[in-house]
């Protein structure tokens, strides 16, 4: 599932600050949420937004995304970002495009980071290379858990393993979120709002 609280936190955010929003998933059409806390009124309001329910339901294949006309992609998390999005090659082409033809923004917050850790340069080199990174911590993390077993990898270890230096907040759940240069991530769902207002001041 994708992480409803990530998608609506920053969405949110994007639409005050009148940027258009689209949705991609790796097979496009309709993509599975979760994690709706039934107290947030934010995330009560969107469940019943017309124009964010249509875009979920009807996700943008990634051979239909126009790369040129965008300026950030943005990473949410949950478990689905763990599976298939890290090794989606048409992804990483347009995360890469936006990024070095663009001059844009590469965003994640949480298990969305984990869409990042592959992604090359054109000159060979991992995205997160050299750069600070966040994401959802090891500590935070249940190992012994069956999801935990199930995951291709520990975002962490893989940052580490790729050239990045990860960061995090120890406390958890306090808004953590970075920018480094053009690559902006944040630790968990509290993160999210952070990461789009970087996104925003970075576009305008």
């Amino acid at each position: 599932t994708n992480n409803f609280p990530e998608i609506v936190y920053a969405y949110h955010q994007f639409i005050e600050a009148n940027i258009t929003v689209d949705v991609v998933s790796p097979e496009g059409g309709q993509i599975p949420i979760g994690y709706i806390h039934s107290s947030d009124t934010l995330l009560q309001k969107y469940l019943f937004d017309e124009a964010l329910s249509k875009k979920l339901k009807n996700t943008l294949k990634p051979t239909n995304v126009p790369v040129e006309s965008y300026s950030a992609i943005y990473y949410v998390g949950g478990g689905s970002a763990m599976f298939t999005v890290p090794y989606d090659k048409e992804i990483q082409n347009i995360a890469q495009r936006i990024y070095e033809e663009n001059g844009g923004i590469i965003a994640a917050v949480c298990h969305g980071t984990a869409g990042i850790v592959e992604i090359q340069l054109g000159n060979g080199d991992f995205l997160v290379k050299g750069k600070n990174v966040s994401g959802f911590p090891d500590i935070f993390e249940d190992k012994k858990a069956r999801y935990f077993q199930e995951f291709p990898f520990s975002i962490q270890e893989e940052i580490e393993k790729h050239g990045g230096s990860f960061k995090y907040s120890e406390e958890g759940w306090d808004n953590f979120a970075l920018s480094d240069g053009r690559l902006i991530t944040g630790q968990d769902p509290t993160g999210a709002k952070a990461v789009a207002k970087m996104v925003i001041d970075k576009i305008q």
